[in-house]
């Protein structure tokens, strides 16, 4: 590589640019002190000029003007004027007489006035003026002297600078780069070599040599690598083998796997089913039991009125009935009127109640109901099932709120919860108290539902909507009932469900949103 080409490297010109810069820095400060020195120079030569005039011309005017030579007064003054730097040069006698010569208009940049006097008689002044445009001039021609010499100067040292740094280190760094791009596998025997080289080493030359070591490591590397990719080709023959066989037994496991879930699957299903229906059966059993004690009631009241009724007929075919006998008929018979009413209507608040229930439980239509409605006539139908148990249940609900919603979900999550405190929460008690609260804000309905039981482990609490989780395994519990909750919760309604943590018994957050509605609810038929 020539020394020409060298200089339109980005790192020469670089360094080139360094140098010229430092260089000119250096030589304008230094032209910069010299002017200084020479304008100081300059100054004093000018209040040295003033005082050569002071002494050496003022007495030798002092005695033309006395002697009225005006001619050598004009010669005078002229001598002043020529003078370097000196403009203006004007006498003022004392009998009004003035000598002149010079621009008087000039712009004087220092000016100075002597008092003439001839022995001791005061006869004028004389005003001198002068500025600096000489100096100026001299300074303008000297800087531009320093600056071309210096810039000569500089630019000779720096082309022998770059010129240096290029056969020393620029030309070796050249060759390091270009072995650096043309290094093959194919070429790694080939070392680096920089030649003409002193025998004395230097940085380049351990640069050259940690290039060359690392060459033969690489090769080295490349060979071990060679060898490795040969064992890989050769295992990963014996893996892909291997892989074939365990794909085949994987895919036979999987077959199975897949079957397996399938009957799981359809087992839930089928296990959920049953826990419905099973829930659908104790309500019937329960309802069917509550209905029958009206029922009987309605049945011994009409044989009784029966009976009243055929004495009172009896009475009037064999005329002897009597205004207290026929009295006291009619006030009995009013009085088993009035137990068959009562009897009849608490049937028809049952039946009416299961209906709703019932129909529902089995149909999944969305419907506009009344929540109040509603949810008293599922809790009155499930409080059938803990009839003997003295349960205290306290409904909070707004009796005017309608909603559009899936009337069978709220079956099942109310019916599920309150079986659940009765089976679990309130074993071996009597006693209990459940509240039930729905509160509607900002679009969502929540229920809050609570009991005083006894509560949940943390096991079963972090577990009890996943499912067949129970505490009565292999007692009849199967372990759906939350689950079947939660699916209805969050698949159905799309709210959400959690367990909140309580002090005593336990606590469940049901949060849906909800389409509000003023229209009448619908009814089941």
């Amino acid at each position: 590589m020539n020394t020409t080409a060298s200089f339109n490297n980005k790192l020469s010109r670089r360094v080139l640019i360094y140098i010229l810069l430092c260089s000119s820095i250096l030589s304008i400060a230094s032209t910069v002190i010299q002017v200084y020195i020479a304008f100081e120079k300059d100054l004093t030569r000018l209040d040295q000029r003033f005082d050569n005039i002071e002494s050496s011309y003022i007495q030798s005017i002092s005695t033309s003007l006395w002697d009225f030579n005006e001619p050598l007064v004009q010669q005078q003054i002229q001598g002043i004027a020529k003078l370097p730097d000196i403009r203006f040069v004007k006498i003022t006698t004392s009998f009004d007489k003035v000598y002149q010569h010079g621009d008087e208009n000039v712009v004087a940049t220092k000016v100075v006035d002597y008092p003439i006097f001839y022995g001791d008689n005061d006869i004028g002044s004389i005003h001198i003026a002068a500025d600096y445009s000489d100096i100026y001039q001299s300074l303008w021609e000297q800087t531009g002297y320093i600056i071309t010499s210096e810039f000569i100067k500089t630019f000779i040292v720096a082309l022998f600078i770059m010129f240096i740094v290029h056969w020393v280190i620029t030309r070796h760094i050249y060759h390091i780069t270009d072995y650096s791009q043309n290094v093959r596998t194919e070429n790694l025997n080939e070392p680096l070599v920089l030649s003409e080289r002193s025998k004395r080493k230097d940085e380049l030359d351990d640069l050259a040599d940690a290039i060359n070591k690392m060459r033969l490591a690489l090769k080295n590397d490349i060979v071990k690598l060679e060898e490795a990719e040969n064992a890989l080709i050769n295992l990963n023959g014996e893996l892909e083998i291997k892989v074939y066989d365990r794909t085949a037994k994987l895919a036979a496991s999987n077959q199975q796997l897949q079957q397996s879930l399938d009957d799981l699957t359809l087992a839930k299903d089928q296990l959920v089913q049953s826990e419905k229906m099973a829930s659908l059966g104790q309500l019937v059993a329960g309802v069917a039991h509550e209905v029958n004690t009206p029922l009987g009631i309605c049945v011994t009241s009409i044989t009784a009125l029966k009976e009243k009724v055929i004495d009172l007929n009896r009475a009037v075919e064999n005329e002897n009935l009597t205004k207290s006998k026929l009295t006291s008929t009619l006030a009995l018979l009013v009085e088993y009127q009035e137990i068959i009413e009562r009897s009849l209507n608490k049937a028809v608040e049952l039946i009416r109640g299961f209906k709703s229930v019932a129909v529902e439980q089995h149909t999944d239509p969305e419907l506009n109901i009344n929540l109040a409605r509603h949810v008293n006539d599922v809790v009155n139908t499930v409080k059938t099932l803990f009839k003997r148990k003295d349960y205290k249940i306290n409904i909070s609900v707004d009796k005017d709120f309608n909603l559009v919603t899936y009337p069978s979900a709220w079956n099942q999550i109310l019916t599920n919860f309150m079986t659940n405190s009765h089976v679990h929460g309130f074993e071996g008690r009597d006693k209990g108290e459940i509240n039930i609260r729905f509160t509607e804000s900002e679009g969502y309905l929540t229920l809050l539902y609570s009991d005083n039981g006894r509560g949940l482990s943390d096991e079963v609490k972090n577990r009890i909507f996943d499912p067949f989780v129970t505490t009565k395994r292999g007692q009849g519990g199967s372990g759906l009932g939350m689950n079947i909750v939660y699916n209805l919760v969050t698949a159905k309604l799309n709210g959400t469900i959690k367990s909140l943590d309580t002090d005593t018994g336990c606590s469940f957050q049901v949060k849906v949103p909800i389409v509000q509605s003023e229209k009448p609810c619908e009814l089941p038929e």
